[in-house]
């Protein structure tokens, strides 16, 4: 590993100031469990590390008075999975975060550090992408802007983030009346592996079975997390069948763009993408996809 010069920033001003001041140099570190791993593989060679976990302001977890959930960047995966706030915006968002890797580094790692590193197998995207989630991000000088979770991942590993940004926070909206949301990742090796496919729905059905609202989020499927746009604008205000979310999972293959690796071809990524999607809206819609075929 390269040799670095290590600064615990005590706020968000002096985090910016280190960006300001050693531009492409600097990393900043929240839980380290992906950063340490690339700086002894020698990936990533930073001159300066700036450490995050002294800004209280970058941590937390509160309700909004409009229903929504707003969750500080270094909050911890643990934090998040046993939050009482959580658990009553919607309790899939933070069983989700139960399934990532181990207690050991749930405890350690932050969503923040999770999403800035722009892994599109990682869990937490799809769910938040699901939710219409947006990243809170400030720079120097003051500025600040929202990002859509959709828009935020640009490529394998990488970003919309400015080069003077950092990520304050996510801020979730409240769940629609009515709707609800669940997350399924397949993997067939162990529970706390990456996913081979994963799918986020948040769902809303009417009192005639019609479909309401829908927010459907993957990942694993291609270079970033995605968004099912075509399965959502199917499935909007039709009647719930098993034959309807057959079809409509169905477009999902035209909207993935999956990779070759050790957990499966792109094909079978692809076919996988459809048979979740189709099986994650028929649990939120109480539909049984054998009875109802």
């Amino acid at each position: 590993m390269r040799t670095f010069d290590y600064t615990a920033a005590a706020s968000i001003d002096e985090a910016l100031a280190a960006l300001k001041e050693y531009g492409d140099e600097v990393e900043f570190i929240a839980g380290g469990t992906s950063l340490i791993l690339m700086m002894q593989q020698g990936l990533v060679q930073p001159a300066k590390v700036v450490g995050l976990g002294n800004i209280k302001e970058l941590r937390g977890i509160k309700r909004s008075a409009d229903g929504g959930l707003e969750v500080g960047a270094m909050t911890t995966h643990r934090q998040l999975e046993t939050s009482p706030e959580a658990f009553a915006y919607a309790a899939a968002l933070p069983q989700s975060l139960g399934v990532i890797a181990t207690i050991r580094i749930r405890n350690q790692a932050t969503l923040g550090g999770n999403l800035v590193h722009a892994d599109p197998a990682q869990d937490p995207p799809p769910v938040l992408i699901a939710l219409d989630s947006t990243i809170d991000v400030v720079s120097a000088g003051g500025g600040a802007r929202s990002i859509p979770m959709e828009a935020f991942f640009s490529d394998f590993f990488e970003t919309t983030l400015g080069e003077n940004e950092l990520l304050r926070s996510v801020k979730v909206p409240p769940m629609p009346a009515g709707s609800r949301l669940a997350y399924k990742k397949f993997l067939p090796r162990t529970e706390d592996d990456y996913a081979t496919v994963s799918v986020a729905v948040r769902l809303g059905v009417d009192p005639d079975g019609k479909c309401k609202d829908i927010r459907i989020g993957l990942g694993a499927l291609a270079v970033t997390p995605l968004r099912a746009k075509a399965v959502e604008k199917a499935l909007l205000g039709q009647k719930l069948t098993a034959a309807s979310i057959r079809e409509a999972s169905a477009l999902v293959r035209d909207e993935v763009d999956p990779l070759d690796d050790v957990r499966g071809s792109a094909n079978y990524k692809r076919e996988m993408a459809r048979v979740w999607t189709e099986r994650t809206i028929a649990s939120l819609a109480n539909i049984d996809l054998k009875v109802n075929a």
